[in-house]
């Protein structure tokens, strides 16, 4: 994300190079917008149509001197251009007396009934899963694919701004586009050429990566996933099209006439295939839909051309325009396979049209199909190194021959233009106040200072705490790295450090080994299913504020090593061997416990192996060193399974117990419902251990709505050493308040939450303790509910949480308020 946000740190100027350019709006003589109008140079196939308010804007590298406006029940007009670029035409068509008995134009809601593009959607419907690839047994084909930042709308004030001094030459190379008009400037551009291999009866598929080429920075592997996810691959036939996670209705949906008008504007050939022409556009406002139209075959009822654009009132952040394009080939007179998909968004804090913006474009070709011929499920599932120096430095020769679609002028100029930006002392100064913000550390050479935003932090025991640390950072694939920090609290007035090692040993298992030592305070009580990463820390132990006192901390001394490896993708294998001291870190909260002895201490000393499992099938990772970058944080099923050992007498060790978690947590896109996110905790310690080593159930005395706590309940508020958990929260995504006249214009999204919990604690453990916390589990299951406003100024979400039941526990919270900042499309 780094690399996103230092794209907008960059500009472009308003020149262009097309020979005839065009922009306006259609009005009927009442002066109401024509909708999906045909706009057309004359004597040419180059044309557009009007969006819903009846705005246009056309484009050709040749130059012509006569537009044509039509639409079906309007009398055709034609316009004289006596200059190359001409803007903000204004036609007006008038009503064609001739045929007001013959043709009914369709405005507004459209019937569902009696509507012959409702039949041929029906018809679409009952063949869309016998079409492209899916027909076949296996299947081959080639594929280019083009990623592409540019730069768009800016007027020469800011071209010539001190921001600049020293860049201009970066404004050499700019393009209008063709879609929404503005112009741009290419400033990343990444090309990747792959062979995919599939097997619909194995139900497998692989990409071959033999090529890929960067423009600008070594490191941008983070940039170019981001990108990718943004724009992940889709079937037009699907009922919901998911883009920057969000489910939008395809138009070709079952539960399209739902969400959509459609009205059968044309019929014609498209490369000798008689097609339907259906347009099409939303129902309502606010939600997430597109307009647009298709051309649909009359036989196969298979699609060969389809454009999408999204609907400017539609629930998404950040976003001005989406525009998709996709064409489709004919195989053996019946089969339609996809030869061009083209996705372009234009990324802006605003969705004025003057205001500036980044485009993101990928353009993905497919040629040279290949069907039946099979192979070995071992083809799928071998496992190989995924860097490969010779797939990423690919001479040019390479790249003429196996592109699809030749590079623009200007792009190939932007290879040249940022080699020369890097050596810019300004853009190195714009560059590392994005990289910080973005990442949050601060580039020193091959170490980074960070992270930046926890360097203050306050808690009971502490006091004010100040926090430095750092990290090794020579590149996303380094094959080692190590972590350090050191903090100091001013009431405790302690030092408290921590040292992290890790090595990957073999790229292609991914096996790491790695160590580290940490001594700190930590909140405990504060999560289930707990993590031994030596460098973890909750941050209900640094919260600047809380409500009640934040005073029921530990002191941790943990040593860790062990080992990792990764057999299969996202199939991670770990053992763990840790060393813990434990002991309270504050006057009013204590850890004592019966020893054998009958005699009260009140330090733990205590060894452990853990084995783990972790699976998270589809989840992507940027970087093949021994760290990587996450994605698509958020849009996977993670699995994790572990089993750990307490030892007693090895080390000093106090307990020997076993313990066992397990955790499982699922996003779904429930349609058009929006987003549910679910997660289930269960675990068991199956020997009496004291509170120190047992499992709260993790409360929430900070301000901020934190997924997979319980927000009225304080830490050790409940304990046990059996646990079931479930935790719910569902987006609307602004579904409900679109309905709403006067509210759907701020775009805000519903979020509704519930969160239960089962416990357990045995008599063994209720006798060890000697502490001052009165052990309680949620025999009876306890649970909150809680009801949400979200993207309020597009940032912040704000959750009234209510307690369901143990409203007699001392200081119950029934009631609480918590909000939660970040940014989502």
């Amino acid at each position: 994300m780094k690399h996103t946000l230092l794209l907008l740190l960059l500009f472009t100027c308003s020149i262009g190079f097309s020979q005839t350019k065009v922009s306006g709006v259609v009005n009927d003589a009442f002066g109401d917008p024509v909708a999906f109008a045909n706009v057309i140079f004359k004597d040419s196939n180059e044309g557009t149509i009007t969006n819903e308010d009846g705005r246009f804007y056309l484009e050709s590298d040749e130059t012509y001197s006569t537009l044509l406006f039509s639409f079906v029940g309007y009398a055709t007009q034609e316009m004289e251009l006596n200059q190359r670029a001409t803007y903000d035409i204004k036609v007006i068509l008038e009503e064609e007396a001739a045929s007001l008995d013959e043709v009914v134009v369709f405005s507004g809601k459209t019937s569902k009934k009696n509507n012959p593009a409702i039949d041929i959607l029906k018809k679409i419907w009952e063949n869309r899963r016998e079409n492209g690839v899916k027909k076949f047994k296996q299947y081959q084909y080639d594929k280019y694919e083009k990623l592409e930042f540019d730069l768009n709308t800016i007027d020469s004030g800011l071209i010539k701004s001190r921001v600049f001094k020293g860049m201009e030459f970066v404004f050499d190379q700019v393009d209008t586009s063709n879609v929404t008009g503005n112009t741009y400037l290419p400033i990343f551009i990444n090309e990747a050429y792959s062979k995919v291999y599939g097997d619909n009866i194995l139900k497998e598929e692989k990409d071959v990566l033999e090529g890929n080429k960067n423009s600008g920075f070594n490191n941008n592997q983070t940039l170019i996933a981001f990108i990718k996810d943004l724009y992940k691959e889709y079937d037009v036939y699907d009922n919901y099209l998911k883009f920057f996670d969000k489910a939008f209705t395809s138009p070709l949906s079952t539960t399209g006439v739902d969400v959509y008008n459609y009205v059968l504007l044309d019929s014609a050939y498209r490369d000798n295939k008689w097609c339907y022409n259906i347009v099409y556009y939303p129902r309502r406002k606010n939600e997430l839909t597109f307009k647009g139209d298709f051309w649909v075959n009359d036989t196969t009822w298979a699609i060969k051309e389809i454009n999408l654009q999204a609907s400017k009132s539609a629930n998404l952040n950040w976003v001005r325009e989406v525009y998709i394009e996709q064409e489709f080939d004919v195989l053996n007179d019946s089969i339609f396979l996809i030869t061009r998909d083209y996705f372009l968004s234009d990324f802006s804090f605003r969705k004025k049209e003057g205001a500036r913006g980044i485009y993101g474009k990928r353009t993905t070709l497919f040629d040279n199909y290949v069907f039946d011929i099979p192979k070995d499920k071992s083809f799928y599932s071998e496992q190989v190194d995924p860097y490969q120096y010779e797939v990423y430095n690919r001479p040019d020769e390479f790249w003429e021959q196996r592109r699809m679609e030749q590079l623009s002028k200007d792009e190939k100029g932007v290879y040249k233009m940022l080699d020369t930006l890097k050596t810019v002392p300004r853009f190195k100064t714009l560059y590392n106040l994005g990289a910080t913000l973005a990442s949050g550390y601060y580039e020193m050479g091959n170490y980074d200072l960070g992270p930046v935003f926890s360097v203050f932090g306050f808690n009971e025991a502490e006091g004010l705490r100040i926090r430095l640390g750092g990290r090794t950072y020579f590149s996303q694939n380094d094959p080692w790295r190590l972590e350090v920090f050191g903090a100091y609290g001013f009431r405790d007035e302690r030092f408290k450090y921590g040292l992290s090692a890790k090595w990957l040993l073999d790229r292609r298992t991914r096996l790491i080994v790695f160590a580290g030592n940490r001594k700190d305070v930590e909140q405990t009580g504060a999560s289930l299913t707990n993590s031994n990463d030596v460098l973890g820390r909750s941050l209900a132990s640094s919260s600047l504020i809380s409500v009640g006192a934040n005073d029921r901390l530990t002191r941790i001394n943990l040593t860790t090593a062990g080992f990792e490896m990764e057999p299969s993708k996202n199939l991670i294998f770990r053992v763990t061997g840790s060393y813990r001291t434990l002991r309270s870190a504050t006057d009013t909260f204590s850890l004592d416990y019966f020893d054998e002895n009958g005699e009260i201490q009140s330090r733990i000393q205590q060894p452990e192996i853990e084995f783990s499992v972790n699976f998270t099938p589809g989840k992507k990772t940027s970087g093949y060193g021994v760290e990587q970058t996450i994605i698509n944080d958020g849009d996977y099923p993670t699995f994790f399974l572990g089993y750990s050992l307490g030892l007693q007498g090895v080390l000093g060790g106090d307990f020997e117990y076993k313990k066992l978690q397990s955790l499982y947590t699922q996003p779904w896109n429930i349609g058009g419902l929006g987003r549910l996110y679910s997660t289930v905790e269960v675990g068991k310690i199956f020997d009496p251990v004291p509170l120190a080593l047992l499992s709260p159930v993790p409360g929430n005395q900070t301000y901020f709505s934190l997924y997979n706590s319980f927000t009225n309940l304080d830490y050790y508020e409940f304990v046990s050493d059996t646990y079931a958990s479930v935790h719910l929260q569902h987006n609307f995504g602004g579904r409900i308040f679109s309905r709403i006249p006067w509210i759907r214009k701020f775009n805000l999204r519903e979020v509704i939450g519930f969160r239960a919990v089962y416990g357990e604690i045995s008599e063994e453990n209720i006798a060890i303790n000697a502490s001052n916390i009165m052990y309680q589990a949620p025999g009876d299951v306890y649970y909150e509910y809680s009801i949400g406003i979200g993207n309020i100024f597009k940032v912040f979400r704000i959750d009234f949480n209510f307690r369901g039941n143990y409203f007699n526990n001392p200081d119950a919270r029934k009631f609480g308020v918590t909000g939660i900042f970040g940014f989502s499309f």
